[in-house]
């Protein structure tokens, strides 16, 4: 007896939507189990990790903070998804973009002006999209594999980060700790309110919608939609798969470096060997919870932030890992690919063996 997998005739639109809904459910009961096992009140830790993050006004403020980012590179490796293209390596990009961006405060003397952070933004999106023209160019040139090439670029951007803040770009007054000067005044996004909520949410919701008209109501769009479901109809018609992924990986490279000098020029203020718990891996489950759409993956990506909020708040109040937010986002990981492949094949029993052919 085995389990195949038998495609369906007609994909449930229904269920294609509340698929993410089912998945985030069975995270909930999941979690449950494994907090259990682990000695720890099911209920009052599902309480701690999911309902907490919105208890007060500082904690929903955190919430969006820590979205932002996902949004951004998430919005990003949608496009990218829905036309094929695998980006796996967001978070190198989101690296390079911090370093780009990063590089105006550290090495311009005395410039600390709008213009400043203006030319900081720029130069983020510049180095992401650099990044990420080297996996584009070596799969159109030598037919190299995207995933593994743009997810090894990754350990490359994070050593060059972290050979740069404990050599050359180490700041000298800093007692010899692995970190560059701190950014202030125009060098740093302007707030909104007392706390940390700054105006990159603003970029990032603009980032979204703009993403979404592009999608839905422009020629690109269209090609993006047609070369990721019918390629062979995309190349009839005329469309270019080798410009398709250099454009794609020049939007989603370009957003996740905009994302890294956002992060750099708010909450940590200054290069330091680590500057994301990981959100260009995480914004790629964004993008699948989002269902590849810009403005689901808005609502994606705060699902997402409750699980860092979460699970610091759980490390406090069970004293638990600070690895459980990495366990949650893969088991809801699992769950959405789970519930994507069911809406597509149907489950079947098959009885008895294959016959071996004749020979």
């Amino acid at each position: 007896m085995r389990i195949e997998l038998e495609k369906r005739s007609e994909r449930s639109k229904t269920l294609a939507w509340a698929s993410p809904l089912i998945a985030v459910a069975a995270t909930m009961v999941t979690g449950a189990i494994v907090f259990a096992l682990l000695g720890k009140p099911p209920l009052k830790a599902l309480w701690v990790f999911f309902v907490e993050p919105f208890s007060s006004v500082w904690s929903i403020e955190e919430l969006i903070v820590k979205a932002t980012p996902l949004i951004l590179i998430g919005v990003g490796l949608s496009v990218s998804y829905r036309a094929n293209v695998w980006n796996i390596g967001a978070e190198g990009q989101l690296t390079v973009g911090a370093l780009f961006g990063a590089a105006v405060p550290i090495l311009v003397q005395g410039g600390n002006t709008p213009l400043t952070l203006v030319l900081m933004l720029a130069l983020g999106v510049l180095g992401g999209m650099i990044w990420a023209l080297i996996p584009a160019m070596l799969k159109i040139r030598t037919g190299a594999n995207e995933i593994l090439v743009s997810l090894m670029l990754v350990y490359v951007a994070q050593l060059l980060l972290d050979w740069l803040v404990r050599g050359p770009w180490r700041d000298p007054h800093g007692y010899n700790f692995p970190k560059s000067v701190a950014f202030e005044d125009w060098q740093t996004m302007p707030t909104l309110g007392d706390g940390r909520l700054n105006i990159g949410i603003v970029i990032a919701l603009v980032v979204a919608v703009a993403l979404a008209v592009l999608m839905r109501r422009t020629i690109k769009g269209y090609e993006v939609r047609v070369m990721g479901e019918a390629p062979r109809a995309g190349r009839f018609a005329g469309f270019s798969a080798d410009r398709m992924v250099v454009f794609s990986f020049l939007v989603s490279g370009g957003l996740a470096g905009l994302a890294g000098v956002i992060e750099v020029a708010s909450t940590v203020g200054q290069l330091q060997p680590n500057i994301s718990p990981g959100y260009g891996f995480t914004a790629i489950i964004v993008a699948f919870l989002g269902r590849l759409d810009p403005l689901g993956v808005v609502v994606a990506a705060l699902m997402l932030a409750v699980s860092y909020l979460g699970g610091e708040a759980a490390q406090i109040a069970l004293g638990i890992s600070d690895k459980a937010a990495r366990v949650f986002q893969g088991i809801l990981l699992f769950w959405v690919l789970a519930c994507d492949t069911l809406i597509l094949y149907r489950p079947r029993l098959v009885w008895g063996t294959t016959a071996e052919p004749a020979r």
